[in-house]
């Protein structure tokens, strides 16, 4: 079982130095709201994917009027204790090592600790537009496959040049045709790969989304998922030939896997216009927990999983099927956070569980 023993943290967001240690499987977090419930769940995230779920730049992680941050956390997998260290130096400079190892490339420490959240914002995932549902997606795929992640990376450069090609174009007046060529035969072998890797994943993922979703939701409410890329169509090379004359309109690139996304139904109807806050939510719920089991399938042991305030997101029967899934049938390590000691310890012992909770 992957574990979270400790985590020492310095100058990052709200905390100056502050030391926590996990003693139990079942680990809540309370506190009033600007205690540092969240940043705490952050920091561990943190040492997991070599950046935050939060902040987009690592310049809004480091405590006010301080020049970086450091972040040391013991990890435990199959009786192995790992310690993995992260400094943010300002500036953009940043370190990580495990166990004093440094890594060459940050993208190499992806998968070594595998970790799903579920924080409040991310409903967007299912209200907002398709690029949450393609990070969504990248996001797990690459904690299973290495090799998705160095494609994805060397997609999104050639994508980025093939883009800034396109405004060169319009503001000069006049098409380098050979050069948008080598461009798209450099886009079309990463491209094929991630559209077959998200393929064979959503295949996977959808039917545990359904199963999850019954289950939280308790009732047999339809819910159906479907991978949409137009690459389902015709192959990348037509898809590119086909929107060339757009791409010069527009002076981006309009075909590719980059819009693809996962379209939603409830009943037959578009899930985004029907579904009440409550199916959303479950939906969302059903979404993280199928994640949770296919990285579970994929590495062999549970990945951690962080829950960030979800007391206040759902109705007491949605929650108690979700409490009893992450506690109970869940044999991974589990962080939930909430402002309410008094509830959170109510609900751990209710289910019967081993638990600690961390007052902030």
């Amino acid at each position: 079982m992957l574990q979270a023993n400790k985590i020492i943290i310095t100058q990052f967001k709200n905390y100056d130095f502050a030391t926590f240690e996990f003693k139990e499987r079942v680990i809540g977090i309370c506190g009033l709201n600007g205690k540092g419930k969240t940043n705490l769940l952050d920091a561990i995230y943190y040492c997991c994917f070599t950046k935050s779920y939060f902040s987009k730049t690592d310049g809004l992680n480091v405590q006010f009027d301080k020049e970086g941050f450091r972040l040391e956390a013991l990890f435990e997998n199959k009786n192995e204790v790992q310690k993995l260290v992260c400094i943010h130096r300002g500036a953009g400079k940043k370190e990580l090592l495990l166990n004093d190892v440094p890594y060459e490339k940050m993208s190499q420490h992806i998968g070594q600790f595998p970790a799903v959240m579920v924080a409040p914002d991310d409903i967007e995932l299912i209200t907002g537009g398709s690029e949450e549902r393609r990070r969504f997606v990248d996001t797990v795929i690459s904690q299973m496959d290495a090799e998705y992640l160095l494609q994805l990376i060397q997609y999104n450069k050639v994508l980025q040049q093939r883009n800034s090609l396109l405004k060169r174009f319009a503001e000069q007046g006049k098409t380098d045709w050979p050069l948008l060529e080598v461009l798209d035969e450099q886009l079309i072998a990463p491209g094929n790969f991630i559209f077959s890797k998200r393929k064979n994943f959503t295949a996977a993922l959808i039917p545990l989304v359904q199963q999850f979703y019954n289950q939280i939701a308790d009732n047999n409410e339809v819910v159906s998922l479907q991978y949409d890329s137009q690459l389902n169509a015709g192959n990348f090379e037509s898809v590119l030939n086909e929107y060339r004359q757009k791409d010069f309109i527009l002076q981006r690139t309009n075909g590719g896997v980059h819009k693809d996304d996962i379209s939603m139904q409830l009943n037959g109807q578009s899930f985004k216009n029907t579904a009440s806050q409550g199916q959303r939510k479950s939906l969302l719920f059903a979404l993280k927990l199928a994640e949770f089991e296919l990285l579970k399938q994929n590495k062999g042991f549970a990945p951690l999983l962080f829950l960030d305030d979800v007391f206040e997101k759902l109705d007491d029967n949605r929650m108690n099927h979700l409490l009893h899934w992450v506690c109970n049938k869940n044999t991974g390590q589990v962080f939930i956070t909430d402002t309410h000691k008094d509830r959170l310890e109510e609900a751990f012992r209710s289910l019967g569980v081993q638990y600690q909770v961390i007052e902030l």
